[in-house]
């Protein structure tokens, strides 16, 4: 559509429009349709000095302006040769002067070139960040750029081809060597350029959809992660300078204690910290101590064990865990959070999500803007409109996945709920706040401006555990009661799924939603997420100095992008396990094999502090490079390798055969 609608756009005043209002036209139609014409002695007639047009030479370059235009504009021409260009031209990417040494987050594109059909989304991302960042300079080729023979073969038949559009072949004429040059101006000033702005559109947006996609999904995966349960637990943010920010909250996430300690440098109060965290664990029976991952996070975990030993052995242990404190800044200045824990200091107010996000990380998250969760890809350099549409809907279909108990959740959870929204989720809290925890669902009824749709749309989101009517605790909807009853007293001490479901079906209810309500029969009110377990950090591994090459650790994925998945193995730095160490497989997206809050064992490929980058493998049979990790990397980022050696044993390639994994070294 946008290659018939261009000639009828409006822009901008071009050559070929001033040529044409100078009367050039006819001198262009005149001498392609007859390339025995003399160009100069023909151009000679229409100088034109009203409009500038005082020698051949001027007329000539206006003619040619204006079938440069006209071929430029071709749709059938556009269509032929964006595609051709699509799977045999080359985006090729270079360093810019004097960028060597800010740039080196992008020196695996210092020298680059690809194909932009089957560009992964995150390479086509950080090229255009490397651009905009002033360190690449991106262009599209026609062919490989460093072989010189093919790029100019490559370049002639895509300017054949633009003669072809225009008519135009060389016999020896008197206008045939200028048509010709026409034509090849026409493919490198005009219509390479248009391509090269469609592919790069084409490449932009396909990227944006991944990247919109792979946060979404992380974003599920993050928000139903394992829930620790309705258990005291002692929230700690870590800190050096500022103290170790401590919260304690009970089991309902209600805050009942605050403080600051100041185990760490400079002040080194570790006594008196462990001091005020055991008369806290033990006033409170705390259950699981949450740690923030952030600066400081290794040397709270180390007072968290001694906090653990020194509580006596006939008092329940507390657990100790490392949570992400992504986002967690962000919520304590929100205006949410001054409503929520007023007059509260704002640095106390992390340390009181950390401990809710171990508890339940739903009920919490839902609470921060998704985008500073810290599980997206490029997340800045997609559509911000179309990132925060996905990324809602994906908090929605979470929240009543879950479902909601309606009688403990904050207004920011309730307005997850579908049909509640912000309005409808205060009045609730409002009416229970009056009127007590709710007794049954139809009493939502009464809540203000909640009418008879919007409790249609929420009622079977929402749970009232320990009510009046057992069926409230369920995600049965109260419309379908009845029937719910039917197959209760039908399947009596039986499991409702040893039910034939098409008894049930009558003129309101289908078979999808009858095997729905069996379904949720069996085990009424269960939540859907998985058991909790938690990564143990290996001790003595601080910081990514400490790791060695053929480590084995436990950790946390904490993103899953398209070239792989980070891993927190307790330095302060993700690890990067690549895509192609993900298994013994083939892996076309490493969610088939891993996701976001998963406990997983690793192996240390190469540790760089210089650069903070580490590398993983989930395949604990391969063997370090000697080298250095980066060889599957940088073979996937299009990087110029040679294999040097082989590695341990055969994996499965893509095809299904077996192909050897080999050792590899960059090519100079």
């Amino acid at each position: 559509m946008e290659d018939i609608y261009l000639p009828f756009k409006s822009k901008r005043r071009t050559k070929a429009q001033i040529a044409r209002e100078a009367g050039l036209e006819p001198l262009a139609d005149v001498l392609l349709k007859r390339p025995d014409l003399d160009p100069e002695r023909e151009a000679a007639r229409y100088l034109n000095a009203e409009h500038s047009i005082d020698d051949a030479a001027a007329a000539l370059a206006g003619a040619r302006s204006i079938l440069v235009e006209r071929v430029a504009q071709d749709p059938d021409l556009a269509a032929t040769l964006r595609e051709r260009l699509w799977t045999q031209g080359r985006m090729v990417s270079r360093v810019k002067k004097g960028k060597e040494s800010d740039g080196q987050k992008f020196a695996d594109y210092f020298e680059f070139a690809q194909a932009p059909t089957g560009m992964p989304s995150h390479r086509v991302l950080a090229l255009l960040r490397g651009e905009k960042d002033g360190v690449l300079e991106l262009d599209l080729a026609e062919a490989d750029p460093n072989d010189d023979d093919a790029l100019a073969a490559a370049r002639s038949r895509y300017e054949s081809a633009v003669a072809r559009c225009l008519g135009v072949a060389d016999r020896g004429r008197p206008a045939d060597s200028w048509l010709i040059q026409t034509a090849q101006l026409a493919w490198r000033s005009r219509v390479l350029a248009r391509l090269t702005a469609d592919i790069r559109g084409r490449l932009f947006t396909d990227a944006e959809d991944e990247a919109v996609r792979v946060f979404a999904a992380n974003l599920r995966d993050v928000l139903l992660a394992a829930p620790a349960g309705n258990r005291a637990t002692l929230g700690l943010d870590p800190g050096l300078r500022t103290g170790v920010k401590v919260a304690v909250v009970d089991g309902t996430g209600k805050v009942v204690a605050t403080d600051t300690v100041y185990p760490h440098a400079p002040a080194r109060k570790w006594d008196e910290a462990l001091a005020t965290l055991v008369r806290l664990a033990r006033k409170h029976n705390v259950e699981l101590v949450a740690i923030g991952n952030g600066t400081a996070s290794r040397e709270t975990d180390k007072l968290a064990a001694e906090l653990i030993k020194l509580l006596p052995a006939a008092e329940t242990k507390p657990q100790k865990l490392v949570v992400s404190e992504a986002g967690a800044s962000v919520y304590s200045a929100s205006a949410l959070a001054s409503a929520e824990l007023p007059g509260m200091d704002v640095s106390l107010r992390g340390a009181v999500s950390i401990a809710r996000r171990l508890q339940d990380p739903l009920a919490e998250l839902v609470k921060i803007d998704p985008k500073s969760i810290g599980v997206g890809q490029y997340q800045h350099d997609v559509t911000a409109s179309k990132l925060d549409r996905s990324l809602d809907a994906v908090v929605e279909d979470c929240v009543n996945a879950v479902g909601v108990d309606v009688n403990t959740a904050s207004p920011a959870l309730l307005s997850r709920v579908a049909g509640v929204g912000p309005l409808l989720s205060e009045n609730i809290v409002s009416y229970r706040n009056e009127h007590g925890p709710f007794a049954k669902r139809s009493e939502l009824k009464k809540v203000p401006r909640l009418g008879a749709k919007a409790f249609e749309q929420c009622a079977g989101f929402l749970r009232i555990t320990g009510g009046s009517e057992p069926l409230d605790a369920s995600s049965v909807h109260p419309e379908a009661y009845p029937i719910a009853r039917k197959i209760l007293l039908a399947a009596g001490s039986a499991p409702a799924s040893s039910l034939d479901p098409r008894t049930f079906v009558d003129g309101n209810f289908g078979l999808p939603t009858v095997q729905d309500i069996l379904a949720e029969l069996d085990k009424p009110g269960r939540d859907p997420r998985p058991a909790f377990a938690a990564a143990t950090f290996q001790e003595g591994i601080e910081k990514i100095s400490d790791l060695k090459p053929g480590m084995v650790l436990e950790g946390t994925v904490t993103n899953v992008a398209a070239f792989g998945a980070f891993v927190d193995v307790g330095v302060h730095q993700d690890g990067l396990v690549h895509v192609s160490a993900l298994a013994n497989r083939f892996v076309s997206d490493p969610r088939e094999v891993v996701k976001s809050g998963q406990v997983v064992r690793v192996k240390v490929l190469e540790a760089d502090p210089e650069r903070k980058r580490i590398s993983l493998t989930l395949r604990l049979d391969d063997e370090p490079s000697p080298s250095g990790g980066r060889a599957q990397d940088l073979r996937s980022e299009g990087v110029g390798l040679k294999a040097v050696g082989q590695l341990g044993t055969p994996c499965r390639g893509p095809s299904g055969s077996c192909t050897p994994r080999l050792r590899w070294a960059r090519l100079r």
